[in-house]
């Protein structure tokens, strides 16, 4: 909860510790509660985090740590008056007096002890957020095609992944709507918008099995409409050669269910097969007629190419309790952490060793151990493959747990404050849900690149 505004001729008095210091009321655009902040990995100790100030991402900067008093739990943060607001936390705001008052605050330039301590600002990003989505859609593979595979009853699916606008949980509140179809689970709120769900498992026709975990929706749009399909769990995603697609035989799309898929893919020597479904046959055009009726969205969904251009897509992945997010057109997989990898010799400890994928030796780097020290465990571990122009690297992460298309507006650069480690995160992903901060693609396989040289030349030094 912001103070009054304050007086341009008054001093804001506060505590740090068993310190009182004071600056001008000019200085300071409104207190405010400590926010809920969200960690960056690798910033000094004394930036505590990233927090929404009414949709403005800005950093929480603790006074104990910078001038070497303990760090307390804070109770208020004092929001600096300049052009990138910066939030300065204390432990307590005691008084406002006029200048030259009798409060025995000692006098602190916090700007100056700001510049002091952080240093010189980044390297200047680009100029346009919004273009960074666009820029690396033309730099992946034309020829390729990249699929979100999925897992339904034990078997393995796929849809296009410009088919598809976010992955997300089941949640537990789900409108039910009566003497509705089998297929049909219910309703969601999703943007403002009721959200219709539909069982792929009863669609394709398949047995119920339980996997002990909780359901995934695919959110895939169907014409003109965007529908929720709940699957068993998320497996993958696919940036695989058309070479490696194949039609369906004729003999086998002659029934309900065999039709909804419109290809197969190959995969790890034709051992693994991944079905390709055919989003306009999944539903019968009475089924979506009413489900949209009965959901009030009919041509809700119009404007959804319109939508698309103003949002960018992140893949959402975790370390810890952390979420963090990286753009989906650098990413060419997802797969499976090997149960063997091959070591480096002389290797930092966050370079796993490398890993063979389809004939190529990659890099494996364990991101939790390089982001926040300690190693990535777990049994939903993943790689997630990143590829930009010849770099490519593979780096381990804790889950991947969605994929979002997030608003153009919702998009903010990170604040400057930090140290070079901090530079991988260049934008904030600033939502309801909280805030994602987004990895850079380049620095991220710029750094990794940069790893496995050091290694590579490590391991050919001579012997001291």
């Amino acid at each position: 909860m912001a103070s009054a505004p304050l007086d341009a001729g008054q001093m804001l008095s506060f505590n740090v510790a068993d310190a009182r210091f004071a600056l001008p009321a000019s200085a300071v655009r409104e207190v405010v509660r400590r926010p809920t902040v969200t960690r960056v990995p690798h910033a000094p100790a004394s930036l505590l985090g990233l927090g929404n100030l009414r949709g403005t991402v800005v950093p929480v900067v603790s006074l104990g740590a910078l001038i070497g008093k303990p760090v307390g739990a804070g109770g208020r943060v004092i929001v600096l008056e300049q052009a990138d607001p910066v939030g300065i936390l204390v432990d307590e705001v005691s008084t406002v007096t006029g200048r030259g008052g009798e409060d025995e605050a000692r006098p602190i330039d916090l700007p100056a002890l700001l510049r002091e301590a952080f240093g010189t600002e980044r390297a200047a990003r680009p100029a346009s957020i919004g273009s960074l989505g666009a820029t690396l859609r033309e730099e992946a593979a034309a020829e390729d095609i990249v699929l979100l595979a999925f897992w339904v009853s034990g078997q393995e699916y796929a849809l296009p992944l410009d088919q598809i606008e976010e992955v997300t949980r089941l949640p537990d509140d789900i409108t039910l709507l009566p003497r509705a179809d089998a297929a049909v689970v219910g309703s969601v709120a999703r943007a403002g918008k009721l959200l219709p769900l539909l069982s792929l498992q009863a669609l394709l026709g398949l047995k119920q099995r339980e996997t002990g975990q909780r359901p995934r929706i695919v959110i895939a749009r169907i014409g003109t409409h965007k529908v929720g399909l709940v699957v068993d769990s998320v497996s993958a995603i696919l940036r695989v050669d058309e070479s490696r697609i194949d039609p369906v035989p004729a003999v086998l799309s002659r029934g309900s269910s065999e039709a909804r898929i419109q290809a197969i893919c190959r995969f790890d020597g034709d051992k693994r097969l991944v079905s390709i479904l055919a989003t306009d046959h999944l539903v019968r055009d009475d089924v979506t007629s009413k489900l949209l009726q009965a959901s009030n969205v009919e041509g809700a969904d119009m404007a959804s190419e319109a939508e698309s251009a103003d949002t960018e897509q992140i893949l959402v992945f975790r370390l810890g309790d952390q979420a963090f997010g990286l753009p989906i057109g650098v990413v060419s997989e997802v797969t499976m952490l090997p149960a063997k990898l091959t070591p480096l010799p002389k290797a930092p400890p966050f370079i796993e060793g490398v890993m063979n994928l389809r004939g190529q030796v990659l890099p494996v780097i364990d991101q939790r151990r390089r982001f926040l020290g300690d190693a990535a465990s777990g049994k939903r571990r993943r790689v997630v493959v990143v590829s930009l122009g010849d770099i490519q690297a593979g780096f381990v992460v804790d889950a991947v747990s969605e994929v979002l298309r997030v608003p153009a507006n919702a998009l903010r650069t990170a604040p400057e404050l930090g140290n070079d480690e901090t530079r991988v995160f260049d934008r904030v992903a600033n939502l309801d849900s909280g805030m994602i901060l987004i990895v850079e693609p380049r620095e991220l396989l710029d750094r990794a690149e940069r790893d496995m040289l050091a290694a590579m030349a490590s391991e050919d030094a001579p012997p001291p």
